[in-house]
């Protein structure tokens, strides 16, 4: 287990609810990017296989947490791009 990676997480982690705030509030797709939504998302899964072949703790639990808060905020981009759409 790597203090640095739990930082990397729990830092992430705190921001992800930020960005979900303004994607529900706004009721707009902005600037945000579906592409690095899903990178974003890959990059999580992939944590989480590492951790479960190859280095099973705790942090799985934070990729996790992290995976479904980007899933929430991809959600909502889809249900704001389809009120933009509905608008104009």
């Amino acid at each position: 287990m790597s203090i640095f990676e739990i930082i990397m997480l729990v830092c992430f982690g705190f921001s992800w609810p930020f960005s979900i705030y303004k994607s529900w509030k706004t009721q707009t797709v902005g600037s945000k990017s579906l592409v690095f939504l899903v990178l974003i998302v890959i990059g999580y899964f992939a944590g989480i296989i590492h951790k479960v072949l190859y280095s099973r703790d705790y942090v799985i639990a934070l990729y996790a947490i992290n995976a479904i808060m980007v899933l929430i905020d991809m959600g909502f981009y889809f249900r704001n791009k389809r009120i933009m759409e509905k608008n104009s």
